[in-house]
């Protein structure tokens, strides 16, 4: 386990050295044959799998403490998965494309290729650091770039075992994970295409820097996911569902539940249900099922935020009694806070960690209200069986992505795209989007042996006028 900590950080200056051999690499082949970005994906899946144990327990270590079972969970096999489906698809992603042709073009063709970006720069956050590095890198791999992956300071440990053994299978020409980078080393880089998870502020950063070198970016940036559970659904089954997605990995998720809606005249039941299902599934904070806050800075704000609450009103409900926050550990109980204003600390930011504030609503029409008037956020969940309601919730609101009757499971599938909107992000990825969002559709028109334009060209008279005419009456042909 001791061998992950050999690797010497990447040197200053480095990374702009990776990065012009990765250019020369696709000066050289820009087309990356689609039997080596296969080999590559398959590389990388082999690699995940065979060294399944030494990541989870790397994560762990950069965490203090992370479950092991959420690890492999959450963030191998939906890798893994991913890879798998990938290569399973890519020979369908990669075909031409052919297009219609206007009756005026007759005999001409229209086709679209997708090809290669270039040099794909990847800025991926401490929470699940394995997911938010490997799964973009994915996709840009598939789509036959060139891909250099920056990680979060607080996940260096992880950083530097996939930087080791990267590098066994795949040339840093192709891929390098680059252990002791600086983002102000990275990402004013002149990449063709950077992606970066993290919050609002630092997205907005990173858009300036890669604005001065006019590099398209993707933006994935969480922000407060509200759920909703309507009238008609078990308060019960809703309380499984949304805290299983809420205190995994101590609600450090970018896709967490962040504040609940209930009806009028549920809280009480649900915080009834919510106090057994936590004691069952923690029974004592020092599991270690249960994972630690990534750092003391992060756990000071998080207990801010709760004593701010409590100073305002709140009801605190700690769903582990009998054991209170720990300074030493990082770690806070499962809690529920309820009777919240919209001027506590806990409704102004992203939470991210294991408190879960609660609010009511007497008519749907005041939590779509509340939701509306607030940014959009990455992921909004509706617990209800009313298909009238779910239509008319969907319609009226926008987030990134919507999970009906549970919470973030949209995220694991390969089929859909992730991505906000707003504040929450920019772009997407995962599956064939993905693919998609890391490739230059490059459009190509060939023309006709014996062009129709040829009729149109000067000097202009009688028959320009006549076909003219055609063309604006039958404008569709």
């Amino acid at each position: 386990m001791g061998r992950e900590t050999a690797v010497s950080p990447v040197r200053a200056g480095s990374a702009r050295e990776i990065f012009d051999r990765q250019r020369a690499s696709w000066l050289k082949n820009p087309y990356l044959p689609l039997a080596e970005r296969l080999r590559a994906l398959a590389a990388l899946e082999a690699l995940l799998v065979e060294n399944q144990e030494e990541i989870a327990e790397v994560i762990s270590r950069d965490f203090g403490n992370r479950s092991l079972h959420e690890t492999k969970l959450l963030e191998i096999f939906p890798v893994v998965s991913g890879l798998a489906d990938a290569r399973r698809r890519l020979m369908r992603w990669a075909r031409p494309q052919r297009r219609h042709v206007s009756w005026w073009f007759m005999g001409a063709g229209n086709r679209v290729i997708p090809q290669p970006k270039g040099m794909v720069g990847i800025i991926s956050p401490w929470n699940y650091p394995l997911q938010l590095a490997v799964s973009p890198l994915t996709c840009a791999l598939a789509a036959g770039n060139r891909c250099m992956v920056k990680m979060a300071a607080n996940s260096q440990g992880l950083c530097r075992l996939l930087h080791r053994l990267t590098s066994r299978v795949l040339p840093d020409e192709l891929v390098a994970f680059l252990p002791g980078v600086a983002a102000s080393e990275f990402t004013p880089l002149p990449f063709d295409h950077l992606i970066f998870t993290g919050s609002p502020r630092s997205g907005r950063d990173v858009m300036k820097t890669a604005a001065e070198n006019l590099t398209p970016v993707t933006l994935e940036l969480g922000g407060k996911s509200p759920v909703i559970v309507a009238a008609d659904f078990d308060i019960g089954k809703a309380a499984e569902r949304i805290l299983y997605v809420k205190y995994m990995n101590a609600g450090q998720t970018c896709v967490a539940p962040d504040y609940l809606f209930l009806p009028e005249g549920r809280v009480e039941a649900f915080a009834e249900k919510a106090g057994k299902l936590i004691q069952t599934r923690y029974p004592r904070l020092d599991t270690p099922d249960y994972t630690s806050i990534i750092d003391a800075r992060s756990y000071a704000r998080l207990m801010d935020g709760l004593n701010d609450a409590r100073a305002r009103g709140a009801r605190i409900v700690n769903l582990l009694p009998g054991f209170e926050p720990d300074e030493a550990s990082r770690k806070i109980p499962p809690t529920l806070v309820l009777d919240v204003t919209d001027d506590m600390a806990l409704m102004q930011e992203e939470i991210f960690g294991p408190l879960l504030p609660v609010k009511t609503y007497r008519e749907m029409d005041q939590a779509l209200a509340f939701i509306n008037s607030r940014p959009r956020p990455l992921a909004l969940y509706l617990f209800t069986s009313d298909r009238a309601m779910e239509e008319k919730v969907i319609a009226r609101t926008m987030s990134g992505g919507v999970c009906i009757n549970d919470c973030a499971m949209h995220v694991v599938q390969h089929a859909l795209p992730f991505g906000g909107t707003g504040n929450s992000g920019m772009g997407h990825y995962h599956g064939y989007e993905g693919f998609l969002e890391f490739s230059k559709l490059r459009p190509i028109f060939k023309q006709a042996p014996m062009p129709a334009s040829a009729l149109l060209s000067p000097p202009y008279g009688k028959t320009f006028e006549r076909i003219y005419r055609l063309m604006i009456k039958l404008p569709w042909l």
